[in-house]
């Protein structure tokens, strides 16, 4: 690759999360001082206001840390995804480790959770990325995507100014590309 390909954060997407984040932030509060108002439910389980509440708090704390990392993004200088001779620099979500090496990149395969869609990038040593991280809830938030997609990498469009399906294309033609030099070399 000879060029550097910049694809720069979106404030349009990030704004329409930040929003999104304090609805739900909102509903999980709504949910907490509420709880009690649910014994009627035709679900057993939203009888009980325990969990109600419990679910208040996690909507609080899940959507309030997403808000944040949204919040932090919008003022973020750094370019949301950099592909280059290099690899993969990837500043796009709230587990970016920066640069991922095109030498360490084993696969890249296409996950889909609900409606968002994601790159699953697999690497030789997953624990030399976990490593790259100062950040402890960073680290652990890779693990996590460690334990259940075997990989702690991830790169979505969610946050880019880029159609996820146009990203896909690029990054899979670039590593096919690195991956038939590297052969031929």
């Amino acid at each position: 690759m000879k060029e550097k390909i910049e694809i720069p954060l979106s404030k349009n997407k990030l704004f329409l999360g930040i929003g999104g984040s304090i609805l739900f932030v909102a509903l999980g509060i709504w949910l907490f001082l509420n709880a009690e108002n649910f014994q009627e439910h035709s679900f057993r389980l939203l009888r009980n206001p325990m969990v109600v509440k419990g679910v208040g708090i996690l909507a609080i704390l899940f959507f309030g840390a997403t808000g944040i990392f949204g919040f932090r993004k919008l003022f973020d200088k750094k370019v949301g995804l950099i592909i280059d001779s290099n690899g993969i620099t990837d500043n796009s979500n709230a587990s970016s480790v920066g640069l991922i090496e095109w030498n360490d990149i084993t696969d890249i395969i296409t996950k889909q959770v609900m409606s968002t869609k994601f790159l699953l990038i697999n690497v030789n040593d997953p624990e030399k990325y976990i490593g790259k991280t100062k950040n402890a809830m960073k680290a652990k938030l890779m693990r996590s995507n460690m334990k259940m997609y075997g990989t702690p990498l991830s790169i979505t469009s969610n946050t880019l100014k880029y159609d996820f399906e146009e990203l896909k294309k690029l990054i899979q033609t670039e590593f096919e590309r690195k991956k038939t030099l590297g052969n031929n070399v």
